[in-house]
């Protein structure tokens, strides 16, 4: 394997630290990855406490022939600049440096610029079909962790079970939160965009930010695409469903033979090995250092390297 250190968006107003990671003596273009993360600011590892999954699929992947970039996300390093813009949404925080990564790589003798897949995480595997549509146009998306619903949905859905598993001070703030959300989130579509602009929701972004997001919604842009697709989910997985996300995306793709789907049964939002399995103790589990499984590495390798489709 070798790393080299690479500068996203050099010249522009947010350049990123990454790293392009290689297999070892590369010999002719081979295949490529972009990482794409999940909601919040993480660095280019997509560090969680003690985990980085980032880190353990671009080694990972380089020891299996593919090539993979990874960078600081655009709020981690950039976030009160972010919030300022007026209109703010997941183009300025997410897609734009994707697009970015992919023009990196396509100009990159020692890529085949035909192969170049999207790896999104969490809501970065919301986000991987409008980003192959928006000027991504890669050989494949894979979706780990990923959901097909609405971001305002899920967030509603983690507010609720925090009410019915904590007591006390935590049941009380996570019921007021719902309350303040409900109240700016519950007619987004039917808001003006301007309007939807100037309200404010959580960690500074707007109502727009919600809005852009669920409108198109993640099956109008699944039903846009014909990209080969993989799906994975851990089935121990805290923050998305098996039933509600995962199953959802079998629906959505039924009857299209070049999407293929792995359930993990062990396995956490992290594609670790779980210890809790619960919202409740999700930072206790993520405090406890891990890798992401070898054999998800290996589905993810045989995907891009045409072995499962």
């Amino acid at each position: 394997m070798t790393e080299e250190k690479i500068l996203l968006g050099q010249g522009g107003e947010f350049p990123l630290n990454g790293i392009l990671t290689l297999p070892d003596g590369v010999d002719g273009p081979v295949p490529a990855a972009i990482l794409v993360h999940g909601s919040g600011s993480t660095n280019m590892d997509e560090k969680v406490y003690a985990n980085r999954p980032f880190r353990d699929i671009a080694e990972g992947l380089a020891a299996r022939g593919v090539a993979a970039i990874r960078y600081d996300k655009r709020s981690f390093v950039y976030g009160r600049k972010l919030v300022k813009i007026h209109g703010f949404t997941v183009y300025n925080e997410t897609i734009e440096d994707v697009l970015l990564a992919a023009a990196l790589l396509r100009k990159d003798e020692r890529i085949d610029k035909d192969k170049v897949f999207i790896i999104g995480h969490s809501m970065g595997g919301m986000l991987a079909p409008r980003i192959d549509l928006e000027g991504g146009d890669f050989a494949g998306l894979i979706i780990m962790g990923g959901t097909p619903r609405r971001l305002e949905d899920v967030l509603f859905e983690q507010i609720e079970e925090a009410i019915s598993v904590y007591g006390g001070l935590t049941r009380i703030i996570a019921k007021k939160q719902e309350t303040r959300l409900k109240k700016k989130l519950g007619n987004i579509y039917e808001t003006d965009d301007e309007a939807a602009k100037d309200i404010k929701t959580i960690g500074g972004t707007s109502v727009y930010y919600f809005k852009d997001l669920g409108e198109p919604d993640v099956p109008a842009y699944l039903a846009k695409t014909q990209k080969p697709i993989l799906v994975m989910h851990g089935e121990k997985d805290a923050q998305v469903r098996t039933d509600l996300d995962f199953d959802k995306y079998k629906e959505l793709l039924s009857g299209r033979d070049n999407a293929f789907f792995k359930l993990y049964p062990d396995l956490n939002h992290l594609f670790m090995p779980a210890v809790y399995g619960t919202l409740k103790d999700l930072k206790k589990e993520y405090k406890i250092p891990s890798k992401v499984a070898d054999y998800v590495i290996d589905d993810i390798a045989n995907f891009i390297l045409g072995e499962d489709r």
